[in-house]
């Protein structure tokens, strides 16, 4: 497993699916937990050290609300951690600013709120540095972006 998706509750799955499909899409091996920072610490813990053992590289944690997840995860490893604020009370405002608002020394990479794809697509950048075959995959992917994009608004548009 390379890399690692976390969340506080099963509401939040059908935001965090965004994360998988990216990583899908590149073939890279990942597995999805429930854990809440504030309801089993003590099993975040114990998960987190289990997914570090078996190799994993990155690590993604969705959180709304107070959005402790990312964070504590970061203070934990040394693994990047891109955090996704989902959208809850102030349409998500206030997991945005708690995910990218870290103290100093402890980063987490922030996406937009509910934009876990994104996360998943940054996940897939950090392994192409060290993975020959995710990064021309990366590279393939980005050329078939433009070339569609191209081949659908090159001619321009009728408003």
């Amino acid at each position: 497993m390379k890399v690692a998706i976390f969340f506080g509750s099963k509401s939040d799955v059908d935001v965090m699916k965004g994360a998988a499909n990216a990583l899908k899409e590149f073939n890279i091996e990942y597995k999805a937990y429930v854990l809440s920072a504030h309801r089993v610490p003590e099993k975040l813990t114990e998960v987190l050290n289990e997914v570090q053992e078996k190799g994993c590289e990155v690590i993604i944690a969705g959180a709304g609300l107070a959005a402790h997840l990312p964070g504590v995860i970061a203070s934990q490893t040394t693994l990047p951690v891109i955090g996704v604020p989902i959208k809850g009370a102030v349409e998500g405002l206030d997991a945005l600013f708690s995910i990218v608002q870290m103290p100093k020394s402890i980063p987490v990479a922030t996406v937009g709120i509910n934009n876990s794809y994104n996360a998943g697509m940054l996940a897939v950048q950090i392994l192409s540095i060290k993975y020959p075959e995710i990064k021309e995959a990366l590279n393939n992917f980005r050329t078939e972006m433009k070339r569609k994009f191209i081949e659908e608004n090159g001619e321009g548009v009728e408003l």
